[in-house]
């Protein structure tokens, strides 16, 4: 199947994310710089990290290497562009955290924000545990139903509908369920909303290891 997220422009997504009545690219940039702050990770991988959203929120004094993944080739240049030279280690890769596998050395934070909708979920919880060293933390960030809002706000970036056709909500309680089946220990939670009123849930997950 044809995914959708290969024929959407850069410029129409996050031209749609930043609208009023979306307000999501703000959110998930304040949400990173959070966790960041929080956090305090020498290597990060951002996994649909699109154009490198939120990458502007990284002190490379403090996180030296950031990996960014995303499945289209134009949103990774994009990133490539912005951002060569602003950290000590900027690792680059496309393709499908579903299917394949990426030569980077293990990080101390995946941050996952608005991709486990697009994926099978459970199936890439348990790859994300390649990706992150033992004890290191995962962070997803989930949308949340709501009775009178449609899952993809309606705009005038038309491409930006056709994701109703891949996008599919994940509830928090099954997140929790398959994080822990792969080896997670959930540390933390709080629910985060736009200023347009769209809620998503913010997950905290430890990487057992290292006898924990």
């Amino acid at each position: 199947m044809d995914n959708p997220w290969l024929h959407i422009p850069l410029a129409d997504y996050e031209g749609h994310m930043t609208l009023p009545q979306v307000a999501q690219a703000q959110l998930l940039s304040d949400l990173f710089a959070d966790i960041l702050d929080r956090c305090a990770p020498a290597s990060v991988a951002v996994l649909g990290c699109s154009g490198g959203n939120g990458f502007e929120r990284i002190r490379p004094a403090v996180t030296r290497r950031v990996v960014g993944i995303d499945l289209n080739p134009e949103y990774i240049e994009h990133a490539r562009r912005r951002y060569a030279g602003r950290f000590d280690t900027l690792e680059l890769f496309v393709g499908d955290v579903q299917t394949e596998r990426f030569a980077f050395a293990p990080v101390e934070l995946v941050f996952a924000a608005l991709l486990l909708e697009y994926v099978d979920a459970a199936a890439v919880l348990a790859r994300i545990r390649d990706m992150l060293v033992p004890g290191g933390t995962l962070v997803t960030v989930v949308q949340l139903p709501c009775a009178t809002m449609p899952e993809v706000t309606p705009s005038p970036y038309r491409r930006l509908g056709t994701l109703t056709s891949v996008m599919r909500l994940v509830s928090p309680d099954k997140l929790s369920h398959w994080a822990a089946a792969a080896g997670y220990a959930e540390t933390d939670a709080r629910t985060a909303a736009t200023a347009a009123g769209k809620r998503f849930r913010v997950q905290y997950f430890r990487l057992r290891g290292n006898g924990a």
